[in-house]
């Protein structure tokens, strides 16, 4: 579980972040959600440590991540996966050398043993063996996606951060990727919270959704209760299109 209490964030005198408390719980899919420079992107870094909140707290699983030292921060970030928009992979290494970075970098584990972790958890994203000895250019978005996933995964962490993984998908991938993360999340009890655009992630996979606007926390609920909700600044973000508030308003009807 991630808490973040009272949390502030400012660059030089624009206040991007005010005032942020929530919780992540582990087990399910916490989205973020917002438009374009409402904060989330902003939120996430704070989260991992890439930026420094002006003040308030950021607790894994009662640890405060702030107030920790460099080094405490580092051994942290080891029980941290993280996916990247563009899935971030090394284009001179293959698939399976990808998902071994990791493994190389942070593990004591023998050449065998990090080479059976990485085809583990291809084959725990669904990448047959055939693409393991490819290079990333040689492979799909999809299956880019799945790589990165693979790798997030391979140190088997406690909390799981995707920024936009469905960016550049077709929907029907994106679907794919969805599940993915939503099964693997349960399977692994993981504590995952992801950035989306993506209004099927929010309908599909939210189980604990945030929803930002201008820095603060406007919305906080599940996925069935958007339908219901007569909060006006999430309403107009979720349901843009005349064809989304046609829907809304015909299964409000019922």
């Amino acid at each position: 579980m991630i808490e973040v209490k009272n949390l502030y964030k400012s660059f030089e005198d624009k206040e991007v972040l005010k005032d942020i408390s929530t919780v992540f719980r582990d087990g399910i899919t916490n989205l973020i959600i917002g438009q374009s420079g409402s904060g989330k992107t902003v939120l996430m870094k704070n989260l991992v440590g890439l930026l420094e909140p002006t003040k308030g707290q950021v607790l894994y699983d009662g640890r405060d991540f702030v107030a920790m030292s460099k080094n405490e921060k580092v051994k942290m970030r080891r029980e941290m996966g993280m996916i990247f928009q563009s899935a971030a992979l090394f284009d001179s290494l293959t698939v399976l050398e990808n998902v071994m970075f990791p493994l190389d970098m942070f593990s004591s584990m023998t050449l065998r043993e990090r080479t059976h972790r990485a085809k583990e958890c291809l084959e725990r994203v669904n990448l047959a063996e055939d693409a393991h000895n490819k290079f990333p250019g040689e492979i799909s978005g999809g299956m880019q996606k799945r790589v990165a996933i693979a790798r997030a995964i391979s140190l088997q962490p406690k909390y799981l951060f995707c920024d936009e993984p469905n960016s550049g998908l077709d929907p029907k991938t994106s679907l794919v990727i969805d599940e993915l993360l939503h099964s693997i999340t349960h399977e692994y009890q993981m504590t995952t919270i992801i950035n989306t655009h993506d209004m099927n992630s929010v309908m599909g996979i939210g189980e604990n959704i945030l929803f930002i606007y201008e820095g603060r926390k406007e919305w906080q609920g599940v996925s069935d209760d958007i339908m219901q909700s007569d909060n006006r600044r999430l309403t107009d973000f979720i349901f843009a299109s005349d064809l989304l508030k046609e829907m809304r308003q015909a299964v409000n009807k019922k």
